[in-house]
């Protein structure tokens, strides 16, 4: 401590004694030391006595035996400070600390808002990670415009919501799904088995090994041709969050085209199978030879067929068409889009014929999300892939959620559906011991108005289920399920589709049960109260008012489990549409009375060329002596 401040302290603790004590000249006289005075409160705090020490040192160090001479008045002045002025000391230390830290904190805070007022407010949103919402801003501005800005907002939610159309990558693969069912032991003996018919090949000579692109649809084969990039897609344009993609065909494809145009107008089987030669990825004739090895009962290679298609397909996918999100259209306008959407239905259906509905469930999401005019009929397809694949809470939420002209639970295939899936729900919550919500309707309740809305239901379920008990009998006897047709086009063909796809779902016996009880619930409460038929009936004539069939191009025989199959000397006309062909006209076309076919030679040509020609009953090989007297038999049999 320095002398100079030594005695600064020294005088005002005389000032200070002089103020609160009585004067003691005799003591001062005798050179006697003062008595202890009472506590009295310091104005300086001794620590910044120190502090100023330190620095005094540092600017005149000269003053070393300044301190020295004042060392004993400092220890004692040291004392008396913590005898008698500590608690002040303290107290008048602790408010000076306070005030310097609120003054620095202003400063603080005020620079910091004049540098946040200084910047724009996107940047500061964006440095918390925000987003701007300028609709909020507007909202305060204008208050009459807050509805339409609240209708934005709820727009962009959802947009911003995850798409009940998603596909789930993990499922799209049936061999995943089988050895899920079966086991991977018993899937890898079958494939064991079965490796020497799956490796027949589109081309002759020995086989080439290469590395096939990988894709989320299908599993190419080893055998199959490397992709040529035959296809491409173009992007078109983004609309209400969509994007709209189109396929593109290069000059060679479009070659190939006008070959297959020609080869079906003459129904030349083997000038499709020529052009599979040359251009192994085209989409058309790819699934012709699907259509013909699936009418003669080759199903394995008509489903490897369907699978080159959808290969050739997914490597000809743009950047940008993340199809599996559910944000792409692919309109089915565009005459190059059409490919995709047969091979998808036809991949939804060999899906379910080998057992794997939960693939073909995500099949059948990726085809309702392409185009949402539905051009194939998913929308009366995957509730049933729904039920058979055990996804009754997503079955729920689509119906409650999926954007329609008519409301889902209006279609037949929905109103019967959802009483199923809330039935098994009502199951499953029964085992876990789980409140019910009481804010749902019941099984029950669901059928009853599923039976009350489409009656003709119950009865097409009776005959091709069948429902054999008598009690069905006394039932349909009933006017309110005795009818034969509704009256309605569009709706006749909804029922049927609905029942010859679902009529599988009513022969367990839980069901049926369930069927009957709600049954006679309708019947007695028909009983009570007429109206309530003729206010249904008003519901069936305002929800399909159109006077035609508006479902006209969804064919029932698409929706079948059962295997159409022709006879041989039909084949050589399957590829003319179904829908418009009459098959009797064109056999007689094609096979006109006293023609002679001629022999082909096999020498020097391609063997699967010849397996194609052998497959086709107007080829013939051999003796022609031989063929001409079968030829004649068969004549012969068709003009008796």
């Amino acid at each position: 401590m320095s002398a100079r401040l030594l005695k600064k302290v020294l005088k005002e603790q005389e000032e200070l004694q002089q103020h609160h004590s009585q004067p003691s000249t005799t003591d001062d006289e005798d050179g006697q030391d003062p008595g202890p005075s009472p506590p009295a409160a310091s104005s300086i705090n001794p620590f910044d006595l120190l502090i100023d020490d330190e620095d005094d040192s540092q600017i005149n160090p000269q003053q070393d035996d300044d301190q020295e001479a004042a060392e004993e008045v400092s220890v004692n002045m040291h004392k008396e400070f913590v005898r008698n002025g500590t608690k002040s000391a303290s107290s008048t230390s602790n408010k000076k600390l306070k005030k310097k830290k609120k003054k620095k904190e202003r400063e603080n805070s005020s620079s910091t808002t004049n540098k946040i007022l200084d910047k724009p407010l996107d940047v500061i949103l964006e440095s918390l990670s925000l987003d701007v919402n300028p609709s909020a801003l507007s909202r305060q501005q204008d208050p009459e415009k807050a509805k339409d800005v609240v209708e934005e907002e709820r727009n962009r939610g959802k947009q911003c919501l995850t798409s009940l159309l998603e596909v789930d990558p993990k499922y799209l693969n049936a061999g995943n799904e089988l050895r899920r069912i079966f086991g991977s032991k018993v899937v890898k003996s079958f494939e064991k088995n079965n490796q020497a018919s799956s490796s027949r090949q589109l081309r002759g000579g020995r086989r080439v090994n290469h590395l096939s692109r990988k894709t989320y649809l299908v599993s190419p084969s080893d055998h199959w041709p490397r992709w040529d990039g035959s296809l491409s897609m173009e992007f078109l344009e983004t609309k209400n969050g969509y994007h709209y993609f189109r396929y593109v065909h290069p000059p060679s494809y479009v070659e190939a085209q006008k070959a297959f145009e020609a080869a079906k107008s003459i129904h030349d089987l083997n000038g499709i199978a020529s052009i599979l030669l040359h251009h192994p990825y085209h989409l058309d004739s790819l699934i012709t030879m699907a259509e013909y090895f699936k009418f003669a009962g080759d199903h394995e290679m008509s489903s490897d067929a369907v699978a080159k298609s959808l290969y050739a397909l997914e490597c000809a996918w743009h950047p940008m068409f993340t199809a599996l999100q559910g944000n792409c259209q692919l309109k089915i306008s565009h005459e190059t889009n059409k490919p995709m959407f047969t091979s998808l239905f036809t991949h939804v259906k060999n899906l379910d014929r080998r057992g794997c509905h939960r693939s073909a469930l995500e099949v059948c999401k990726l085809l309702l999300s392409l185009d949402s005019d539905d051009p194939m009929g998913a929308l009366f397809f995957i509730d049933y892939l729904s039920l058979r694949a055990e996804e009754y809470s997503w079955l729920e939420r689509f119906a409650e959620s999926y954007k329609n002209d008519t409301s889902l639970w209006l279609f037949p295939n929905f109103s019967f559906s959802l009483s199923v899936c809330r039935y098994y729900l009502e199951r499953e919550e029964d085992s876990k011991n789980d409140n019910l919500d009481a804010t749902r309707a019941n099984s029950t309740d669901l059928l009853k108005q599923a039976l009350m809305l489409h009656p003709l239901v119950l009865k097409r379920l009776v005959e091709k289920v069948p429902l054999k008990e008598q009690f069905w009998v006394h039932i349909l006897k009933n006017s309110f399920f005795s009818s034969d047709q509704t009256g309605i086009p569009s709706l006749d063909h909804l029922i049927n589709l609905y029942v010859e796809r679902n009529y599988l779902i009513w022969r367990i016996p839980d069901l049926q049960k369930l069927l009957k009880e709600t049954a006679q619930l309708v019947i007695e409460v028909l009983e009570t109260d007429r109206n309530d038929a003729k206010d249904w009936a008003c519901v069936r004539k305002e929800a399909f008012s159109c006077k035609k069939n508006e479902y006209a191009h969804l064919l029932v025989s698409d929706f079948s489990d059962s295997v159409s199959s022709a006879p041989p000397e039909a084949l050589q006309d399957f590829v003319v549409d179904p829908r418009m062909r009459d098959v009797q006209n064109i056999i007689q076309h094609a096979n006109p009375p006293n023609q002679r076919h001629p022999t082909r030679e096999i020498a020097n040509r391609s063997a699967l060329a010849v397996l194609f020609e052998s497959m086709l009953p107007w080829v013939n090989y051999g003796d022609e002596r031989d063929i001409g007297v079968d030829e004649g038999n068969q004549f012969d049999e068709h003009d008796h």
